[in-house]
């Protein structure tokens, strides 16, 4: 990208009416359930910032539909001192009591809109410390009403619940780094990476630390490869609003797609099933 462009995309002024036709372009659906991955930097300059772009999503999708963001908390909730024995000292006792626990009204880290999507008086929000979900809409109840604590991306998860309910997956101005839906995608085949997830949970009233498994982390290893190969597939619609690259997929091909091409990958690397 040229000086010249980079300087045009930050005046291009995006509007409502551009944000509903360019997912009418996209093939959205209308009365879809969608979850949205999103940088709203992306577009240039968005009239009326985050709050405009979930109004446009709402106004399309219509009363039966539903927005779903991811409202991860996993940098705030988060053991500063991950595998530390009970024996560890009173300086780690401390820095883990400054620890955050998960509440409702938490902050996410996830960006502009999932934060504007947090603020609407409708919006529900999955329960768990690291890996929550927020949601708003005609289905926002039943893909948020329960989490597992272990594999929080995975079966019985919200992404489950929307992988059920064929939801589609809208990146807007983001690439498939950040599609959370491969980590679920991930998570059902046998020869998965793993991590442990690590958070401060209050259980029978006493604090304490709770350890779970949950898929490994990709870290640009093989997600933007795994989509750039599910859009030469026609898995995929890309489109632009704005000055932002947008992509547009139906979970259930692209989960299918996506879990075949993790597991050879994987393998290739020497990880069978475990």
């Amino acid at each position: 990208m040229t000086q010249d462009t980079v300087r045009h995309s930050k005046r291009l002024v995006v509007t409502g009416k551009d944000l509903r036709a360019g997912f009418e372009e996209l093939g959205l659906p209308t009365s879809a359930v969608v979850i949205v991955h999103a940088s709203l930097s992306a577009f240039g300059h968005v009239d009326g910032g985050p709050a405009a772009v979930l109004d446009a999503l709402r106004d399309h999708l219509g009363p039966e539909g539903t927005v779903v963001v991811p409202a991860f908390t996993g940098d705030a909730v988060r053991d500063p001192h991950p595998g530390a024995g009970p024996d560890a000292g009173a300086e780690v006792d401390a820095d883990r009591a400054a620890v955050p626990l998960f509440h409702d009204e938490l902050p996410t880290l996830m960006g502009a809109l999932p934060t504007a999507l947090l603020t609407d008086p409708d919006r529900l929000r999955s329960s768990h410390p690291q890996a929550s979900v927020a949601a708003v809409g005609a289905r926002a109840q039943e893909i948020t009403e329960r989490q597992p604590f272990a594999y929080a991306v995975g079966r019985d998860s919200p992404f489950d619940r929307l992988h059920a309910l064929s939801a589609h997956i809208l990146l807007l101005g983001v690439g498939h780094n950040r599609n959370s839906f491969l980590h679920y995608a991930e998570s059902l085949i046998p020869n998965h990476r793993r991590k442990l997830r690590r958070f401060p949970y209050v259980v029978a009233g006493e604090r304490v630390w709770v350890e779970v498994p949950d898929v490994g982390d990709d870290n640009g290893r093989h997600f933007p490869g795994v989509g750039e190969e599910a859009e030469r597939e026609g898995l995929v619609r890309v489109g632009r609003i704005g000055a932002a690259e947008c992509r547009l997929m139906a979970s259930v091909p692209f989960v299918e797609f996506a879990c075949r091409r993790l597991r050879e990958r994987l393998a290739r690397e020497g990880r069978h099933r475990r």
